[in-house]
């Protein structure tokens, strides 16, 4: 298969590469910044396209003669600049969706997100079902259910075109640490500091899911190969919860409201001191727990990743600033974080050119 895959240079599109690479399809990845030919993205052929800027002409071409679009693309910084980050998750929606419609590309798959639901105030798994709504105060979960509405207005007026939708959990791998030490600590903090963490201040009543970005690119090769359509959940059990957390940190945890967890947060984000808003942790709170059964039973997946090794993977990829061959994937140091600041402002603001 031609097989086309936006933001395919990331924690899931990298996954997705080597789980895809072995089976001979012709790949063709859609980034900002194609990275160096070794690796995954050895073998795959790269468009450099900004899906932020809206050109649906650009991306049709690319995408015409696919027989499909995977579109991973997502955007996490500059948290204080909403308007970039809508223009590349919702809007970079719309122009793939466009561009699959001028293109008549019969698959599209998309990666949505537990983000995407509705809020829920206990622990009872829910199915595809549940409303996706997203939560109202958090940035990523309203682009995330505003992408779900382009894709409802697509299977209205396109029913030709197979739509696809993947919901995991917080996706975790070993090789993202320093992509998510840029999302989420200050410039100055080495990432040695979260090898020495004393105490851990989380509310206990913490209770998210998590698969690993292996186990959610064999769901893509599975939607692709049989073509199937409609929404899938994604994540691998055991629950994570803050003492899950605390344990694989080796600190005691110590339980804070998270009113006060997130106002120590938003304080911090609003004063410019990191670059994590205060809408993450309104998410962790809120998602519910995720019903994969239809995975298990439809696709025949299986997590082969249990969500504790994920998570202990993720903890020590960031401890390790561990990296990837990739402009997003690339090692994060003190220093280049400090020189990136000082030359174009903290990553919260900043737009990368």
């Amino acid at each position: 298969m031609r097989i086309v895959i936006t933001g395919a240079s990331g924690n899931v599109g990298s996954a997705v590469l080597r789980r895809l690479s072995p089976d001979g399809h012709d790949l063709v990845g859609v980034v900002r910044r194609p990275p160096e030919a070794v690796g995954p993205f050895a073998g795959v052929q790269w468009a450099s396209i900004d899906l932020a800027a809206g050109d649906v002409d650009a991306l049709t071409a690319v995408v015409t003669g696919a027989d499909a679009v995977v579109h991973l693309a997502w955007g996490f910084q500059p948290s204080h600049r909403e308007d970039h980050l809508r223009d590349l998750g919702v809007g970079g929606t719309g122009t793939v969706i466009d561009a699959v419609t001028a293109a008549e590309v019969p698959h599209l798959v998309h990666m949505s997100s537990v983000g995407a639901y509705s809020p829920k105030r206990d622990d009872e798994p829910v199915d595809e079902s549940w409303p996706t709504d997203g939560i109202r105060t958090s940035m990523y979960s309203r682009h995330k259910s505003a992408a779900e509405r382009r894709l409802d207005m697509l299977e209205r007026d396109e029913p030709a075109v197979t739509v696809t939708r993947l919901r995991p959990g917080i996706v975790g791998q070993g090789a993202a640490g320093s992509a998510l030490l840029r999302y989420g600590l200050p410039a100055v903090v080495p990432a040695r500091v979260l090898s020495h963490v004393p105490v851990l201040p989380l509310d206990r009543r913490l209770a998210i899911p998590m698969v690993h970005a292996d186990d959610v690119a064999d769901a893509v090769a599975r939607v692709l190969a049989a073509r199937a359509p409609g929404a899938f959940n994604l994540s691998a059990p055991p629950t994570i919860t803050a003492g899950s957390i605390a344990d694989v940190l080796g600190a005691r945890l110590v339980h804070v409201p998270s009113a006060a967890v997130r106002a120590t947060v938003s304080a911090s984000w609003h004063a410019r001191l990191q670059p994590l808003d205060p809408g993450w942790i309104d998410l962790a709170y809120a998602v519910p727990l995720l019903d994969t059964s239809r995975a298990r039973s439809e696709l025949g997946w299986t997590p082969r990743r249990d969500a504790l090794s994920v998570l202990a993977e993720t903890v020590a990829g960031m401890q390790d600033a561990a990296s990837g061959p990739s402009p997003v994937l690339r090692p994060r140091t003190v220093a280049a974080g400090v020189r990136r600041a000082l030359g174009r402002g903290p990553v919260s603001t900043r737009r990368t050119p």
